[in-house]
């Protein structure tokens, strides 16, 4: 069933078009920012978070090619702006080499991986989110009946909203394993020893647990609808302390957001 009806939303495929180009014209940004500097666009605060934006636009056009999800269009583009809208205001840093420690093969291997999960965990907060939305709305109105929030018809019912954000959460969740085993693998070769409780690593691992006690939960007790949701919720706001108020406030090994003292 064409939930969507895609065939009568001329207005949502103008939409679609133009986040085509503006993400073009993201990517050539960062392509440039990244050739200036002459090292990859993830050395600091405001390149990692404009990167990820990118790659946020960049997964959700993509997922539209083989699925018609614009119904998450406005939340997708809508953090995206948060996103650049925090990298120019909040982490403004002009284009400057590399530290010596990251002056490394691993920030490219490490980082990189690190950008994409958390730009598949941007998408799976904007998809619990819905799930919320469209759950309560599901519960308060009668059978058969639309319930309030009109535009919420054009999105899929709660359960497939569920299921898109777990697939994406779990595949977000082995990408930051990855993330986490690599940054090991990375501190030890640049400091000696593979874990040494920095601030960084603790809240590192706890995104960690928290996702893996959401998939866990959800695959084998039973943890479904509002619950699940919440706890994808919790997950990324990890994510967002983890690189906002840790990254700023808690200084260590690594201290590398490019803000000016």
């Amino acid at each position: 069933m064409d939930y969507t009806g895609a065939t009568r939303r001329p207005a949502a495929n103008v939409a679609v078009a133009l986040m085509v180009i503006a993400a073009a014209l993201h990517a050539f940004a960062v392509i440039a920012r990244a050739l200036a500097a002459r090292q990859v666009p993830w050395g600091n605060m405001y390149e990692f978070c404009t990167t990820g934006a990118l790659l946020v636009a960049a997964v959700y056009l993509l997922f539209l090619i083989r699925k018609d999800i614009r119904f998450l269009g406005t939340f997708a583009s809508g953090l995206v702006v948060i996103m650049m809208a925090a990298a120019t205001m909040g982490f403004p840093t002009p284009i400057a080499y590399l530290q010596p420690p990251l002056q490394s093969p691993w920030i490219v291997i490490h980082v990189s991986i690190a950008v994409l999960a958390s730009a598949l965990f941007t998408l799976t907060f904007a998809t619990s989110i819905l799930q919320l939305i469209q759950h309560r709305r599901e519960a308060k109105a009668p059978a058969g009946a639309t319930g309030g929030l009109a535009f919420m018809r054009l999105v899929p019912s709660a359960l497939s909203l569920e299921n898109w954000s777990y697939r994406l959460n779990a595949v977000g969740f082995m990408m930051w394993t990855f993330t986490v085993i690599a940054g090991a693998i990375w501190a030890e070769a640049s400091w000696g020893r593979y874990w040494g409780w920095d601030t960084k690593e603790v809240w590192s691992f706890i995104i960690w647990v928290v996702y893996a006690g959401y998939l866990h939960a959800r695959a084998t007790r039973g943890w479904t609808g509002e619950r699940a949701a919440w706890l994808s919720i919790i997950g990324y706001a990890c994510v967002v302390f983890n690189f906002t108020i840790v990254n700023i406030y808690f200084p260590g090994l690594h201290s590398y957001a490019g803000l000016p003292s």
